[in-house]
């Protein structure tokens, strides 16, 4: 006879009257007095009196009162004998199951390796400049403006600007510059082989009162203060010199310039938005000594006061405008800043962090590319789902076994273990499980590293070393642990043992909810990855696929090609000559932002400078320029060897006519001034169609190009597949004509691919996490689509005897788990919308994500998570229904 809800009522009542107030013990106490009743009512006893015969057995009140005085009493002074019996219990389960165990700790393995290597590349990239002592108080000054119809937003600011701000604001305690200065060929004083260096700078002598650049040789605060002085990085002085001391010794800079060297300072962190190798001082940089506040070529940092306020300092920022940038736009356009705002042209200062500037900065001309702050939140979301992915197959598993663990509970219980007993037993297997995924995730990440770091460009290493490293593993194991441990545990725990040894715990699929909810996540998870990344992909295809207005392929770039000196003509005739070079140009202006720029303002002849100005870059180049690019001249010509006039023409592009407003530009007179404050007049002889010349980030802004003499690259459009074979031709020419300067030569479509490096790394990154996303949880799907066949193996058996085909129990095995994922597509679809419409608005030219993205990572996901699942499906389908019937 089974108790009814009165009746289990009533003993709750009368137990709880009696004095059990320990909650450890209320209710396995009451499951096993309900349990005794029944067996007696079944015997014919009424209920009052056979719960009356119970409460006797137990030496009624003070016989229970008793038993809660010996629990309280063993759970309090037995704690090292149960963590004992948790833990060899713990060994025991997982060695029974170990199909199960080891599905779990791989899938977690790989789940805390991922999230370990980009932990690390996040911590990497949060501390970017944190070396410097006084980071906190280093600012730099950027400028903003808009002028001739457009927008820039730079980290370059005007020469006399770090003076200004010393001298005007109490605030700023130190101001220095940097002035960056492209790639220089270096030797030693005694050596006739030059080594190209790209990392090098000019910088006042303040730099080191406001950075931490430790110096080995050298005295910081006088190294940069003399004429022809530089200091070295260590590394750099090592190559020029070995173990002798650099200090004192001279290099040779450009074949021409003779510089001391005055410290030597330790190499900087790789982590800093700033690396030089070489430092040249200031004093050389004639312009730095500009008065002019319309020219910004100086990257200025200021060093506040400690206790100053950086946003009310950056409030009185407009105060430099009104004095100094004012007059001189006054004496230049004759109209004051008010008048100039009114007409849409204005210019502003802001205040950078010095630790904001690699992650939330992307202004034209940095000291070098920074990282994007989106990119650590899409990494931190990686990590973290995983992780998570990884913690869900164990409680997946842990919950669908629950009726092969079910009689183990109720037993227990039956024999005296509490609830929270056998909570901190599952838990310890968890633990235990989580402690050996770490184990092996160490390993995994040491041997991913190398790897993990030529993806990212990093030089990450795993801190063994580091005590905080091992207190945050210690506890990272003990959180992923109760995380993916505790809904297990409070589930399997609160099994009653009346139901389980009746054997009525619902068993497989239809009853976990939970168990449903959790595989719709991840794959959810997977299919927004997968939609990633296909992405990544197609807007990457399309930067390399789409018509950039000029030909980036078979150019051969030569770089620092002045280094020839007067052998200039002489080599591009002897090169152009070669049946494998169709054309040879050169210039340093080339459509990658790693090559030289130069923007200035032009007007028309004639006209309003106010009204007509339009900012332009402008490129020097060779007759052979745009042939040699492949450009179209879409109006007018190019220039041309039978025309001396063209010394003065100038070819402008289609966006530059348009700001104008010229319907024909032929023939039309612009004007620009030099530093002198002299207007220099052009004349446009052709129009060539718009091309991209920097990111497909930003828009195609307006440029003109004139002849002159630009020597930083050689460009050679090649027309042979014998690759190797030009090269090594036009080397050996090289070599006779500069003896002792360095060739490096580099392709076009290489380096207009390197402008996209970050996304390409991201790509990687994504693309492999992406997948180890799919594969952790088709493990844990892998892992539930057997543990469900073993299951069902009777019920397979009777439909095969019954006349069932393999074709139909493989679909009834297979139509949960579709359905789940089916779900998994449907919730995937608009978070993945919104997410990738998020990351392409940051682009100006960018592809189209259609349908087609979206089904093809569904189906994916669904063909991948068919065959783990069809594997079990089949093999249960053709399994002999006389092994699973023999019992019966």
């Amino acid at each position: 006879m089974t108790l009814t809800e009165e009746h289990i009522d009533y003993i709750i009542k009368d137990v709880r009257y009696r004095g059990i107030v320990y909650n450890e013990l209320d209710d396995e106490l009451i499951d096993h007095i309900c349990s005794l009743v029944e067996t007696k009512m079944s015997k014919g006893v009424r209920f009052i009196n056979a719960y009356d015969q119970v409460i006797m057995s137990f030496g009624a009140t003070k016989g229970i009162q008793k038993i809660q005085t010996q629990t309280i009493s063993i759970n309090n002074n037995n704690p090292r004998l149960m963590i004992k019996n948790y833990l060899k219990m713990a060994v025991r389960n997982l060695q029974k199951h170990k199909f199960y165990s080891f599905i779990n700790i791989i899938g977690l393995s790989i789940g805390i390796t991922c999230c370990m290597l980009i932990t690390l590349f996040i911590i990497d990239e949060l501390n970017y400049d944190q070396h410097h002592e006084k980071a906190d108080r280093i600012h730099r000054v950027t400028m903003e403006s808009v002028y001739g119809g457009n927008h820039f937003n730079m980290a370059v600011t005007p020469a006399p600007m770090a003076s200004a701000l010393i001298s005007d604001y109490p605030e700023v305690e130190m101001a220095t510059r940097f002035r960056s200065s492209g790639t220089w060929l270096i030797k030693k004083a005694d050596g006739d082989q030059n080594i190209i260096e790209q990392l090098v700078v000019f910088a006042d002598s303040t730099l080191f009162d406001v950075f931490t650049i430790p110096f080995i040789e050298g005295n910081p605060t006088t190294a940069l203060t003399k004429k022809n002085s530089l200091v070295v990085s260590q590394s750099a002085a090592a190559k020029y010199f070995g173990d002798e001391s650099a200090l004192n010794k001279t290099l040779i800079l450009d074949n021409e310039q003779t510089y001391t060297i005055t410290g030597v300072y330790k190499d900087m962190p790789q982590n800093g938005h700033f690396n030089y190798d070489v430092i040249i001082t200031m004093l050389n940089r004639e312009s730095s000594n500009d008065v002019q506040w319309t020219s910004n070529n100086f990257h200025t940092y200021v060093l506040l006061h400690p206790g100053s306020d950086p946003e009310a300092f950056k409030a009185k920022l407009p105060e430099m405008i009104d004095k100094y940038v004012g007059p001189q736009v006054m004496q230049f356009l004759g109209k004051t800043l008010d008048e100039l705002i009114n007409s849409g042209t204005w210019i502003k200062y802001h205040l950078q962090s010095l630790t904001d500037i690699h992650l939330y900065s992307q202004l034209d001309v940095e000291l070098s590319p920074n990282g994007d702050i989106k990119y650590i939140y899409i990494f931190s979301i990686i990590a973290l789902f995983l992780l998570v992915i990884a913690c869900i197959n164990f409680m997946n598993l842990s919950t669908a076994r629950s009726a092969n663990r079910a009689k183990e509970v109720g037993v227990r219980k039956v024999l005296g273990s509490f609830r929270s007993h056998l909570i901190k037993q599952f838990l310890t297997e968890s633990i235990l499980l989580t402690i050996f995924s770490f184990i092996i995730a160490f390993v995994l990440a040491y041997l991913a590293m190398p790897l993990f770091n030529n993806l990212s460009g990093k030089a990450l290493m795993i801190p063994f070393d580091s005590l905080y490293f091992w207190i945050i593993c210690l506890s990272a194991t003990i959180i992923i642990g109760l995380l993916s441990g505790t809904y297990p545990a409070f589930f399997l725990s609160s099994f009653k043992p009346v139901s389980v040894l009746k054997g009525k715990i619902a068993v497989g699929t239809k009853s976990g909810i939970i168990r449903s909810l959790l595989v719709v996540f991840q794959f959810s998870i997977s299919i927004i990855l997968v939609v990633g990344t296909f992405t990544i992909f197609k807007q990457l295809n399309y930067i390399q696929s789409k018509k950039l207005g000029f030909d980036k392929e078979q150019i051969l770039l030569i770089e620092n090609f002045w280094a020839l000196g007067d052998q200039v003509d002489a080599f591009k005739n002897q090169v152009s000559s070669l049946a494998s070079i169709s054309s040879v140009s050169a210039s340093g202006y080339l459509p990658i932002t790693s090559s030289w720029r130069s923007d200035n303002g032009f007007w028309i002849e004639g006209e309003s400078r106010n009204e007509t100005s339009v900012s332009m870059q402008y490129w020097r180049v060779d007759h052979d320029y745009i042939s040699t690019l492949g450009m179209e001249v879409i109006n007018g010509r190019d220039f041309s060897r039978d025309f001396p006039s063209d010394s003065s023409g100038v070819i402008i592009n289609k966006r530059a006519a348009k700001l104008f407003g010229f319907e024909n530009p032929l023939g039309e007179r612009i004007v620009t001034g030099n530093r002198d404050g002299e207007d220099i007049v052009h004349t446009i002889i052709g129009v060539v169609d718009n091309f991209h010349f920097q990111s497909m980030k930003e828009n195609i802004d307006a440029l003109c190009m004139i002849l002159g003499d630009s020597r930083g690259f050689a460009m050679l459009k090649t027309n042979s597949n014998d690759i190797g074979n030009t090269v090594s031709q036009i080397e050996q020419q090289w070599k006779s004509m500069a003896p002792g300067q360095p060739f490096v030569y580099s392709f076009l479509d290489e380096e207009f691919n390197d402008m996209y490096q970050s996304e390409q790394q991201v790509s990687i990154i994504f693309t492999t996490f992406a997948m180890l996303a799919v594969f952790i949880a088709c493990m844990g799907l892998f892992a539930l689509a057997a543990f469900t066949a073993e299951q069902r193996t009777k019920e397979i058996g009777v439909r095969k005897v019954l006349g069932a085909s393999v074709k139909s129990i493989v679909y009834l095995l297979s139509k949960e788990f579709i359905k789940l994922i089916s779900i998994s597509f449907v919730i995937a679809a608009p978070l993945a919308w919104w997410g990738i419409s998020t990351w392409l608005e940051s682009y100006t030219y960018k592809t189209t994500i259609g349908i087609e993205i979206y089904l093809i990572a569904g189906l994916l996901a669904f063909l991948v998570a068919w065959l783990t699942m069809s594997y079990q499906s089949i093999k249960a389908a053709l399994s002999n229904p006389v092994e699973s019937l023999r019992s019966e």
